[in-house]
């Protein structure tokens, strides 16, 4: 068996802005993994959050054993996006070698499509307001926010957009106080649920006071271990493949989510239809669809994933799975 590691870069066809910067394009890691004539491949989206970068995320990949089963996988490599593309690559091989759907191979019926969220870069509130207006068609949009100018942006994206729900992602930029001021504004604007209001590691406080609307973990919540630590402070969590380290964890967390009592939501990182392929599978009956990742590019993979008034469709066996 080899391993083969590349980075791909796809232009978005706008520039994508959050609190913590902006981006012009998507540099993705591509992995390969050959056995017996076949290929199945994975993508992750290394995350300066987490401290990682294509280098060395790369690197984590090339020091893998070439025998390394997605079992094994978990002996060497923690949560995160090195992880993820190899375990997402070995599920589409395994899939291929036997002639079967990676749902089936699980024990699951075939996806259907789901809607999915659309998310509306961090800009002016005029140019919120005309972004919204383009896509007041979508039924669900999602806000980033996470600055002090937020009411008014609120305010101009519902304008925009009056008939569409709306989901608001602050990433980590609040702070308790502002949260508490906000979130009857929220609720007089229609938001549905707000994501990652306080960053992680200072979010207590969110046990402490009012959540009127269903409260996301995304920052927070990787994998199943971090879950413990959600306890009375989150409504809702986040599963997105990168940051539980592939689709084999990504299925875990949402069965012990469940079990916890939480909602679930299934997000990605701006990457290609490779990456969100494999997470529409967990996407099934999750109460929050944000893989969007396919439409905020520019170009995308030779065989994209499918995007229509249904929503997102499972990937064609030419793609993944």
């Amino acid at each position: 068996m080899t391993i083969t590691v590349a980075q791909d870069v796809f232009k978005l066809a706008e520039v994508f802005t959050i609190s913590r910067g902006s981006r012009t394009e998507a540099k993705v890691l591509t992995v390969r993994i050959t056995r017996d004539g076949v290929t199945g491949w994975g993508e992750c989206v290394p995350y300066a959050r987490y401290d990682e970068t294509l280098d060395s995320v790369a690197a984590q990949i090339a020091a893998l054993p070439e025998d390394v089963t997605r079992e094994g996988l978990y002996d060497h490599l923690s949560a995160g996006a090195a992880r993820n593309a190899v375990d997402c690559a070995l599920w589409d091989l395994e899939a291929k070698a036997a002639g079967k759907r990676v749902w089936e191979m699980i024990g699951v019926a075939a996806p259907a499509p789901c809607i999915t969220a659309f998310t509306l870069s961090l800009d002016t509130p005029e140019n919120m307001k005309l972004s919204a207006a383009k896509h007041a068609h979508r039924p669900l949009l999602k806000i980033k926010l996470g600055t002090p100018d937020d009411m008014a942006r609120l305010e101009a994206v519902r304008a925009g957009a009056p008939d569409s729900t709306i989901i608001v992602d602050a990433n980590e930029g609040w702070t308790a106080e502002v949260y508490s001021d906000l979130a009857p504004h929220l609720l007089r604007l229609g938001v549905t649920m707000v994501e990652q209001p306080l960053p992680a590691g200072q979010d207590d406080m969110l046990a402490e006071i009012a959540r009127p609307l269903p409260v996301c973990a995304d920052e927070s919540c990787h994998d199943t271990a971090t879950l413990a630590g959600l306890a009375g402070k989150y409504d809702m969590v986040n599963i997105k493949l990168d940051k539980t380290g592939g689709l084999t964890e990504a299925l875990r967390l949402n069965a012990a989510a469940r079990d916890a009592g939480y909602r679930v939501m299934v997000g990605c990182m701006v990457g290609s239809s490779l990456a969100m392929a494999p997470a529409t599978i967990v996407a099934q009956g999750a109460e929050v669809v944000d893989l969007d990742g396919p439409l905020l590019l520019a170009e995308d993979r030779d065989v994209p994933l499918t995007f229509d008034g249904q929503g997102v469709h499972p990937p064609a066996a030419a793609l993944w799975g």
